[in-house]
């Protein structure tokens, strides 16, 4: 196994970890607190809507609102790192067939690695910021995370005459 298909294996299994402990935690002590709010925001703005109290309506669906975009990104984070810790595994295990030499390899796997845990934590930051700087964060790391997919995948595709270790 080479260094490439280590790091990839290794940092696969330590973001699965990551990730399952992650949601683990989530389920049990922020999941369901984050539901009741968003279906008692909901239900409040119904109810205030039918006796025609609008005002207090609108807010109240602003807080649900509020809730649901917490919990996509809280939700979002966990499926990303999951995921995103299965590619690396996934990867790892056929990785010395990306015909690039072994140094493009390595660099080609710390880019995935990195951007792999920065992404959904960027998107996760959004819930403490709504500002620039998460988003540009989020951003930068799945674009990087695309550019290296994309690299490995023209390593896969690359003739097998082509140099490489």
């Amino acid at each position: 196994m080479t260094s490439s298909q280590r790091l990839l294996v290794c940092s696969g299994l330590v973001l699965l970890i990551f990730a399952m402990s992650y949601g683990l935690w989530y389920a049990v002590f922020a999941e369901h607190q984050r539901l009741d709010k968003m279906g008692a925001r909901l239900a409040a703005s119904f109810a205030k809507a039918a006796v025609s109290d609008l005002q207090t309506s609108h807010a109240e669906l602003g807080d649900y609102a509020e809730a649901k975009y917490l919990y996509v990104r809280e939700v979002d984070a966990h499926s990303h790192w999951a995921g995103l810790a299965i590619l690396l595994i996934l990867f790892g295990a056929f990785f010395d067939r990306v015909r690039f030499t072994e140094r493009t390899r390595s660099w080609l796997a710390a880019a995935f690695t990195a951007s792999s845990f920065v992404f959904p934590f960027g998107v996760l930051l959004e819930n403490f910021s709504h500002g620039l700087w998460p988003r540009v964060l989020a951003a930068l790391a799945a674009g990087i995370l695309i550019a290296s997919m994309v690299m490995v995948a023209a390593g896969f595709m690359r003739s097998s005459g082509a140099q490489h270790e």
